[in-house]
């Protein structure tokens, strides 16, 4: 039982540490997902150019999402018509380039992480269209939008199908300060929420459980941590198959990325492990049934290889100009709740979330969390009117 207590107690301080985090981070991704319309969203990305992809970073950016919603949008982009490898550069920025991760990493790891992820993002986009552009050839391609035709369920389909957008024209600031743009924030931010919730309480109590009762001398040996070029070298390699057999996905895995550098994992080993949370075994099985075991297998090996690239760049572009964090400096967060920043920061934003809860019960939300893991044939029209 104390060992319990103690995973439990280290889950709980993580908790605290991160909730006005999520919270400041979903309220953004919720405003510009208010006013954004998916339909644009669509036009957009019909071709796989520099300048396609990097809007469809963009626009991954602003449409945050767990790694499940993010998958089944990719695929109804593509349905919709998008270019197949932008529908990719939209899917992984919007799983790891978005605010709320950034604000997480901080607080639990350092500024230096977040500065990586949006150095590390990037990259791993440019290498995955040149390998696409390389080796996805027309057939396998023409195989993938077959199978994506059919429509099998995979996970948040309801959400991908969901288009929950302020109709109203106008300027960007009329719109979101009317009572439309006030519903939609409102939906979007608990919807956002929901999505979320089950793989971030996994990954905080599988974080508490590895810290409370795997040793660090275990991770110190496993990550070669006592030789520094073979950790160096070994780190991105070794840490997307982490990922891969963790089962926890989107911000659900920053918890165990903290307690794997504080146990000896690289700078660019712990990149390399979040940027694959798109990696992990269920998520590998959605792709399977989106595309066909085919595409899966190739988006397992092409992510698999962006991944570990993108890792190196960081590792040795920041040990270049000596940004690494100082591993022994790397602590868990245990003391709770105590009178601080935090603490005030925290009360500010649930208070916060609060009334876009009460906004949302208050509006209908129910109704539209009900259809989140519907079926891909949800409609996609759930814009708002006047309310």
């Amino acid at each position: 039982m104390p060992a319990i207590l103690h995973a439990l107690s280290i889950t709980g301080a993580m908790t605290w540490e991160i909730t006005w985090a999520l919270i400041l981070g979903f309220t953004l991704s919720a405003i510009v997902q208010a006013v954004v319309r998916r339909s644009t969203v669509v036009r957009l990305l019909g071709d796989d150019r520099p300048r396609t992809l990097a809007r469809a970073a963009g626009l991954g950016v602003a449409s945050s999402s767990c790694s499940y919603a993010a998958v089944a949008l990719a695929r109804a982009l593509f349905r919709r018509g998008a270019n197949f490898t932008a529908a990719m550069a939209f899917e992984i920025a919007s799983t790891n380039l978005v605010v709320e991760l950034g604000v997480i990493m901080a607080l639990l790891m350092g500024w230096q992480f977040t500065v990586a992820e949006f150095i590390g993002g990037p990259i791993m986009i440019v290498v995955l269209a040149v390998l696409f552009r390389l080796l996805l050839r027309e057939p396998l391609l023409r195989e993938a939008r077959a199978q994506a035709e059919r429509g099998l369920a995979g996970a948040m389909e309801g959400h991908a199908a969901m288009d929950m957008s302020v109709r109203r024209p106008g300027p960007f600031l009329r719109r979101l300060f009317s009572a439309e743009g006030f519903t939609a924030t409102s939906h979007v931010f608990v919807i956002e929420w929901a999505a979320i919730l089950r793989d971030l309480l996994v990954g905080l109590l599988i974080a508490g459980a590895v810290a409370a009762w795997v040793p660090d001398t275990f991770w110190r040996g496993f990550f070669f941590a006592g030789h520094p070029l073979a950790a160096r070298l070994w780190g991105p390699l070794i840490g997307p198959v982490v990922a891969v057999v963790s089962f926890v996905c989107s911000i659900g895995n920053v918890p165990l990325a903290v307690v794997l550098w504080k146990g000896g994992i690289s700078f660019g080993g712990v990149v390399a492990f979040v940027f694959a949370d798109l990696l992990i075994l269920p998520i590998l099985n959605i792709y399977r049934k989106y595309y066909g075991a085919r595409m899966a297998a190739f988006l397992l090996a092409t992510f698999y290889v962006a991944t570990v690239v993108a890792g190196y760049c960081v590792e040795f572009l920041f040990g270049g100009v000596r940004l690494v964090p100082d591993q022994a400096r790397a602590r868990l967060p245990v003391e709770g709740v105590s009178w601080n920043y935090t603490t005030w920061l925290n009360i500010v934003f649930l208070g916060l979330a609060a009334v876009l809860l009460v906004r949302f019960v208050r509006t209908g939300g129910f109704a539209m969390l009900r259809m989140m893991g519907g079926s891909p044939a949800v409609s996609g029209d759930h814009g708002h009117g006047a309310q």
